[in-house]
């Protein structure tokens, strides 16, 4: 037992001894510990060996020039004149004078419904009406010797006039049974044949009027003030090299709420007939001559809220929320968040942050 308690003793003895007699080789080779990541041994604010470094970048002085702005936007052929050509009444088709995708002139007659009971009943008018006519000049001749009294001539007369009335009805009849050109065009498929009972709802054929055609396309809101009545834009088609110009004729008096966009609409000639309606084409629409700010485009943040960039204010970087305009592939118009003389950050976006000192290396320009 006693042996025990003596190698006890030794041990706690020798623990002690390494402890405080023998320290760690590792503690004699790594000498004091650092100071913690982002801690300064030394110095402090104003330049000091604890305050951030400058960042080096390339500045552009915002000022303002003249843009001949140009937007391009997507459009589509719209006949000048379409119609559903329709019967204005029912009955059989007893002609139908079209010949598909052949040319008629503006009253040409397109289709002719039944009409013998019609002309059946003028005819009886006619011999009504002719009736009256020699009674009444009989009437005439006896009023004038007072041989009848003026109330007698007068139904004589009102005959007259009731069969004239009931002759214009039935012409006017007559008239719904034909189906004639309301304006010059081409006509499309026909959609009856000869011979088929038709009524106002049934479709006969379709009358398109290309030359002059339309042309419709959308622009953003914010261009609407800038695209006037009488404006000119180019339109390309796909797989044709040749351009054509049209004028805008009218500007949609509300804007589409989804899109946030404005419908324009243009005319142009088209006797060739190479333009077709709902061709799909690309256009170009001159903005005009305007004062403007030009930003090359790497200086441009896009976010969850817009556009924005870096300005330089007091050596520091400052965040500005922007608006644009037309750009090109190397510069952005700013229409608002930047004025004439501001200091706008070019490079280094990647790292910069809000309120970070700033050092010029390079003035850019855009011209």
């Amino acid at each position: 037992m006693k042996s025990i308690l003596i190698v006890a003793v030794l041990i706690i003895a020798m623990i002690l001894a390494k402890i405080f007699f023998f320290p760690s080789k590792v503690e004699k080779a790594s000498g004091p510990m650092p100071a913690a990541p982002g801690k300064s041994m030394a110095g402090g604010p104003g330049g000091g060996p604890g305050a951030a470094p400058a960042m080096r970048v390339d500045i552009l002085v915002a000022q303002e020039s003249m843009s001949e702005g140009e937007i391009v936007a997507t459009g589509s052929m719209v006949a000048n004149e379409s119609v559903d050509l329709r019967s204005e009444v029912s009955g059989l088709l007893t002609a139908l004078n079209i010949k598909e995708g052949s040319y008629v002139n503006k009253g040409q007659l397109i289709a002719k419904i039944k009409d013998s009971d019609l002309r059946a009943s003028l005819k009886k008018l006619e011999y009504e009406a002719e009736l009256a006519q020699q009674i009444e000049a009989r009437q005439k001749k006896l009023l004038d010797i007072n041989a009848i009294s003026k109330e007698e001539y007068d139904i004589a007369l009102n005959k007259i006039n009731t069969l004239s009335a009931d002759r214009e009805l039935l012409e006017v009849s007559l008239r719904q049974t034909e189906v004639r050109a309301p304006f010059s065009g081409r006509i499309g498929f026909k959609n009856i044949s000869l011979g088929a009972y038709i009524t106002p709802t049934t479709s006969i054929a379709t009358l398109v009027q290309t030359n002059p055609i339309k042309m419709d396309f959308t622009v953003p809101e914010k261009y609407s003030s800038r695209i006037k009545v009488g404006s000119k834009v180019s339109i390309n088609l796909d797989g044709s090299d040749k351009p054509y110009n049209a004028t805008v004729v009218a500007l949609d008096p509300t804007v589409d709420q989804t899109l946030r966009t404005i419908k324009v609409r243009t005319s142009l000639p088209n006797s060739g007939g190479e333009l077709l309606p709902g061709m799909f084409v690309r256009v170009n629409v001159p903005l005009g001559a305007h004062k403007t700010i030009k930003v090359p485009t790497e200086a441009i943040i896009p976010f969850a809220g817009g556009k924005k960039v870096f300005l330089v204010k007091n050596g520091m970087s400052v965040e500005r929320a922007i608006t644009s305009g037309t750009r090109t592939d190397k510069l952005l118009e700013v229409t608002s968040g930047i004025d004439v003389g501001d200091t706008i950050v070019v490079s280094g976006l990647m790292n910069i942050k809000e309120g970070q000192p700033i050092l010029a290396q390079k003035t850019i320009s855009v011209e």
